[in-house]
C-alpha cells in the first residue's frame, strides 16, 4: 500500500474503533414546563384553535402523551410530581423532610432552579432548588403579584407598569439557562412553573383583541371544531362514543346576547393567556439553541390539571366595574368553556373524571426520540415523572425511598411500556382508580361508576353489571387510601357544603351555570 491508502486505513480504523467503545454518559439538561389550569384541548397538537406554534413544534419533534394523568388539582400534582409519591404519602404540599426531585438531582451534579408558581410547603431554596423566582401561593396578580413574591428568599416587589408574570417568568427562566464560570460543567434543571392560564383571567389588552368575537358561535361550537381537528391528529378515533352535553350548562342558543358578549371576552382572555405562554415557551428554545444546548435537552410539558369550571367571583366584578381581562379583575373560565376546553373528555379541574386529570402532555428528545411526532396511548400519571427524570439524569434506574411512580423512559426509545400497578386518585368527594382493564370513578360523592377502558370517554357506566368487579376495585382503593395516607376511614369533604367548591358533575349533581352578562356601560371597554 502507499501513503495515501495507509492514512486511509488508518482514519477507518480508528473511526470503527471510536463506533466500538461507549461513550461516557452525558447527563442532559432537563426542563419541566407545567401550566396551570390548561385544559386538555388547548393547544393546537391537541386539537386547539389558540395559536400555540411552539408547543407544537415540540410535539411534532417529539412525542405527545395523550394519556398523561395529573391530581385534578394544583397542589397535588405538584406534590406528586416532585416528590414522586402518591399524594397521601407525600402530604399536601410535600411535608417537610420529604426529599423532593431537585433535592435528588443536586445529589447527581445538577443546578436546579425553579421560576414561577410554588404551591408547596416550605420555600425552594430549602427544598432542593439553588434558584428561585416566583410566588409562594396558589395565585398572584399578573400585573401586581402579590406579598409572597420571592427573588430566593429575599421579598420581591419590583412590579413595575410593565409588569406582566407570564413574560417576566419567560425571561427569568432565559437567565438561568445561561450557561455560567461558576456551573459551567453543571448540568441543570428548570421547574418552569408558569401561573397561565389559572386565574384571574388577565392579559395585555392586543393580545385579547386578536381572540375578541371569535367565540361567539359559543362553547359547544368550540368543542366540536376541537373534536374534528383531533380526529384529523389521530387523538381520538373515528366512531368513539363521546360524552353527552353536561345537563347542568345551558345551551349557547338560550344565552342573552349580553351574556354570549362577556363569555366571549372571558374565552378571549383565556386565549391570549395561552399565547403568551407559548411565546415565552418558543423565546426559551430560541436561547437554548444560542447558547448550544438545544440538543442536550429534554422537557416535558403537561398541564397541573383540567379547566377550571368555577367563575366565583363574577358579581363581585360586575360591581366593582371590573371585566375579564382587567389589571384588578378576578374572573375564571367557568362552566361553558371549561367544557370546550377539556375537549373531548368530561368534567373539569378537582374531578377524577378524565377532563380533571388527564392532560396533553409533551416530550422532547430529538437526539434519543426514535419516532417523532408519535402520540402514545401508555396510560402515565405525574407520579412517573421523577423515576423518569432521575433515570434520564443518570443513565440508570435509582431505587429513590420506595416511590410510587415507574419510569416511562422506554417510550422516548420506542419500546414498548406496560403499567406494572394501578392510578389512584382523590380530592375532596371525588376518586378514582384506573387499572389496565377499568376505571372506576366518583363525582361529588354521588357513588361508584365503572367504565371499561374501551370506553374512553366515560359514557356508559356499567357498575351494576359487574359488581364483582366494582367489590375488588373499592377494596384496591381503600387499602391504597389507608397505607398511604395513614388514614383509618374515608370521609371527604363535600362540595355541596365546602367552602370553596360546588358540586360540578354533568349528569344531575352538578350546580347549574348561569352565565353573567356584560354590563351596557362596560360593553365598549373591549
Amino acid at each position: 500500500m502507499n501513503k495515501v491508502q495507509n492514512i486511509v486505513v488508518a482514519v477507518v480504523a480508528v473511526f470503527f474503533f471510536k463506533c466500538s467503545v461507549a461513550q461516557p454518559f452525558k447527563k442532559p439538561n432537563i426542563i419541566c414546563i407545567v401550566a396551570d389550569d390548561l385544559g386538555y384541548s388547548d393547544i393546537g397538537c391537541y386539537g386547539g384553535e389558540i395559536k400555540t406554534p411552539s408547543l407544537d413544534k415540540l410535539a411534532s419533534e417529539g412525542l405527545r402523551l395523550k394519556n398523561m394523568h395529573n391530581g385534578s388539582m394544583c397542589v397535588l400534582s405538584r406534590s406528586m410530581l416532585l416528590s414522586g409519591k402518591w399524594a397521601p404519602k407525600a402530604g399536601n404540599g410535600i411535608k417537610l423532610g420529604t426529599k423532593t426531585l431537585a433535592d435528588e438531582l443536586k445529589n447527581v451534579g445538577y443546578r436546579t432552579g425553579i421560576v414561577g408558581k410554588w404551591h408547596l410547603q416550605g420555600e425552594p431554596n430549602n427544598r432542593g432548588f439553588d434558584y428561585f423566582f416566583g410566588f409562594l401561593g396558589g395565585f398572584s396578580s399578573y400585573y401586581s403579584g402579590s406579598k409572597d413574591y420571592r427573588l430566593n428568599q429575599i421579598p420581591f416587589t419590583d412590579f413595575g407598569k410593565d409588569y406582566y408574570s407570564t413574560d417576566a417568568f419567560t425571561e427569568k427562566a432565559v437567565e438561568f439557562i445561561q450557561p455560567n464560570n461558576l456551573d459551567k460543567n453543571k448540568p441543570f434543571f428548570l421547574y418552569l412553573s408558569y401561573q397561565s392560564p389559572h386565574n384571574p383571567l388577565q392579559a395585555p389588552k392586543a393580545d385579547i383583541m386578536k381572540y375578541r368575537g371569535k367565540y361567539l358561535a359559543g362553547w359547544q361550537a368550540t368543542r366540536d371544531k376541537r373534536i374534528k381537528k383531533q380526529l384529523e391528529l389521530g387523538i381520538i378515533k373515528e366512531g368513539q362514543a363521546l360524552p353527552a352535553y353536561p345537563q347542568n350548562l345551558p345551551d349557547w342558543s338560550y344565552l342573552s346576547p349580553e351574556q354570549r358578549d362577556l363569555e366571549d371576552l372571558r374565552m378571549a382572555v383565556y386565549a391570549a393567556m395561552v399565547e403568551k405562554m407559548d411565546s415565552g415557551i418558543g423565546k426559551l428554545m430560541e436561547s437554548l439553541k444560542k447558547t448550544g444546548q438545544l440538543e442536550n435537552t429534554v422537557i416535558l410539558f403537561l398541564s397541573d390539571n383540567g379547566s377550571d369550571s368555577f367563575s366565583a367571583a363574577d358579581a363581585a366584578m360586575i360591581q366593582k366595574g371590573l371585566l375579564p381581562g382587567d389589571p384588578e379583575s378576578n374572573y375564571q373560565p367557568g362552566t361553558g368553556w371549561a367544557y370546550a376546553n377539556v375537549t373531548p373528555w368530561r368534567l373539569y379541574k378537582i374531578s377524577q373524571h378524565s377532563g380533571g386529570v388527564k392532560t396533553g402532555a409533551i416530550i422532547w428528545y430529538p437526539k434519543q426520540i426514535k419516532d417523532r411526532g408519535a402520540i402514545k396511548t401508555n396510560a402515565l400519571h405525574v407520579v412517573d415523572i421523577m423515576p423518569t427524570i432521575m433515570e434520564l439524569a443518570t443513565g440508570e434506574k435509582l431505587k429513590l425511598e420506595n416511590l410510587s411512580g415507574e419510569s416511562f423512559l422506554p417510550l422516548i426509545s420506542g419500546k414498548q411500556l406496560k403499567r406494572k400497578n394501578p392510578m389512584f386518585f382523590q380530592f375532596v368527594d371525588n376518586r378514582a382508580i384506573r387499572t389496565d382493564q377499568w376505571s372506576m370513578v366518583e363525582v361529588d360523592g354521588n357513588g361508584w361508576e365503572l367504565y371499561k377502558n374501551s370506553d374512553e370517554m366515560e359514557t356508559n357506566d356499567v357498575v351494576k353489571q359487574f359488581p364483582n368487579v366494582v367489590s375488588d376495585l373499592n377494596k384496591t382503593w381503600m387499602n391504597w387510601w389507608k397505607t398511604e395516607g395513614n388514614h383509618t376511614i374515608y370521609e371527604p369533604v363535600s362540595t355541596a357544603t365546602g367552602p370553596h367548591y360546588k358540586p360540578q358533575g354533568d349528569r344531575g349533581t352538578g350546580k347549574k351555570y348561569i352565565p353573567t352578562a356584560m354590563p351596557l356601560e362596560l360593553s365598549k371597554k373591549y
